[in-house]
């Protein structure tokens, strides 16, 4: 979900102005009004609402068949009847019917950006929810009194809350798990095989890199081994970790904070053209896969399982290669100057747009008393992962009847990824730190991915800020999305360019005019700003 605010924001605007949408109230597709007040669960009459949501198609076409939807209406007495769409239709299907004005009561797992809530509430098809907060809903209520940062994030620039989000705490600061997406997995079986140790240089890396594809590690006698694999986008395919060698390093967004509290844009910084000029002399080398600039993530996924990578990135090795012994993550490098960087991810576990009510709702009271179930720690727990006593499929918890604690169960060799979304139901929802060791213990995948980051990656951090959840202006929103549209989409492109012709010294200076052109020093500044009203 990564680089929100540029979800179809172009389009959104589009629907509208085409649509003349400015009121769901007329929608044919909410609930009838059931008129109740002060309402309490469970209720005595079971009543009906509306919702839209999406989910993997791994999952139950109907959500209503998920266990912990099951229970929800049992303990609530409200039915939801869902238009469910898989995640590739969702968006589309979402804003064809905010266009058309037959709103749902709610959009649940919405994928809403910052643009797109505040283009809706100015429009009139979700409405204001920080009164309903206030007085509907004790849990949400709670986290917030608890984590007062979020309350300020979740709040638009008019003062307004539009949006449940999603809060996942798994660690903090430098050690949270969202510091670094790309983590990197060698082939530490070729290493062995090899003799070879772990690389700790950029160079030594090269060397490894030309003994994976030379000395056959496979020992099936064919040169099918790819020393080095990735997906040329962001995200955790990506192989911006390596440009941690060569300077401010890289992210999704290409964005890092100095510690003096500086915006920088980090594919123009000078440590950027070396780490390209460095990945350039790999790409000679016939050292990195030639699908890399091209392949999706079913291509990429198959090569691993097949075991032909001797370095790739990922989030999670588990849902690639496996969780065996066969890779191990690579350390940071040090580049030819001897600097070593692990620039950190610009993430946290918090989504705004994860769920609205809509204005065509004519039971607020109750769909919100609704929505603040998911935020009671228990039910939130399993809203993100999954729950447990599922007697038709593999559970991810095992509940303590004495305790009420849910404990995380062995995946059994299962990708972590794909278990959750056959039973879990993506947010809203809350979970705090603090809930560790008393509502829940931490996925073994989780903790696992934590102690790395502590023992591999935080040493190496040498930013103490990330860019932070900064809640701009539609008109803010409007340039940011415009410059980068056509500036990252241009960054990708030359970096690609670079790494396979190596023209990078001939073309860099215009290659800064052009960033500048496409609006660099006003994203700069619209960023700058963002920032430092965030720090007060």
């Amino acid at each position: 979900m990564k680089n929100a605010k540029k979800v179809l924001a172009t389009s959104l605007a589009a629907i509208f102005l085409v649509s003349g949408c400015s009121n769901g109230g007329n929608s044919e597709t909410a609930a009838k009004e059931y008129d109740l007040k002060n309402v309490k669960f469970p209720l005595k009459e079971k009543v009906t609402l509306n919702f839209m949501t999406q989910s993997s198609p791994l999952a139950p076409k109907d959500p209503n068949e998920k266990l912990i939807y099951q229970r929800l209406e049992k303990a609530t007495g409200v039915n939801i009847k869902w238009k469910n769409y898989t995640s590739d239709a969702f968006v589309e299907k979402r804003n064809l019917a905010v266009a058309s004005g037959d709103l749902p009561d709610a959009i649940l797992d919405a994928a809403y950006s910052d643009y797109d809530l505040l283009k809706l509430a100015k429009d009139g098809a979700i409405i204001p929810v920080e009164d309903l907060i206030e007085k509907d809903m004790p849990n949400l209520k709670k986290v917030l009194e608890q984590a007062p940062e979020y309350k300020a994030m979740m709040t638009a620039p008019d003062g307004h809350i539009y949006s449940f989000p999603w809060i996942e705490e798994l660690g903090s600061g430098k050690e949270s798990i969202h510091s670094v997406d790309d983590f990197p997995w060698i082939n530490v079986e070729w290493l062995n095989k090899l003799g070879l140790k772990m690389p700790t240089t950029t160079e030594k890396l090269k060397q490894v890199l030309i003994a994976f594809k030379t000395k056959d590690p496979n020992g099936n006698g064919k040169a099918d081994e790819i020393p080095m694999s990735f997906i040329n986008k962001a995200g955790g395919e990506d192989l911006a970790f390596l440009f941690g060698s060569f300077g401010l390093g890289e992210n999704w967004d290409h964005t890092v904070v100095t510690n003096d509290g500086k915006v920088t844009f980090t594919a123009s910084d000078k440590g950027y053209k070396e780490g390209i000029k460095f990945l350039h002399d790999l790409y000679k080398e016939g050292l990195i896969d030639v699908e890399a600039f091209e392949q999706d993530w079913n291509t990429y996924l198959s090569k691993g399982k097949d075991n032909r990578y001797g370095l790739y990135f990922t989030w999670d090795k588990a849902n690639i290669t496996g969780m065996n012994d066969n890779y191990d993550l690579m350390k940071p490098l040090a580049g030819p100057d001897g600097h070593v960087n692990v620039a950190r991810t610009n993430g946290m576990g918090f989504d705004r747009g994860r769920m609205v009510i809509t204005s065509a709702n004519k039971n607020l009271e109750l769909t919100a008393k609704w929505i603040d179930q998911l935020y009671e720690p228990h039910q939130s727990v399993q809203d993100n992962w999954g729950t447990f006593g599922d007697k038709k499929q593999q559970n991810i918890f095992k509940l303590d009847e004495a305790t009420g604690m849910l404990h995380h169960e062995p995946l059994n060799g299962m990708a972590p990824v794909e278990l959750r979304q056959k039973t879990s139901i993506g947010g809203p929802l809350a979970i705090l730190d603090e809930y560790y060791g008393k509502v829940t213990t931490k996925p073994d995948d989780a903790a696992w991915r934590l102690g790395l980051m502590k023992d591999v990656m935080v040493p190496h951090m040498t930013a103490e800020n990330i860019y932070p959840k900064v809640f701009f202006s539609i008109k803010e929103l409007d340039r940011l999305s415009a410059i980068e549209t056509d500036m990252f989409a241009y960054v990708m492109r030359k970096r690609a360019e670079w790494i396979q012709n190596g023209k990078v010294d001939q073309e860099w200076a215009g290659y800064l005019k052009e960033l500048d052109r496409l609006g660099l020093q006003e994203w700069l500044k619209i960023k700058q700003s963002g920032y430092d009203r965030n720090a007060k």
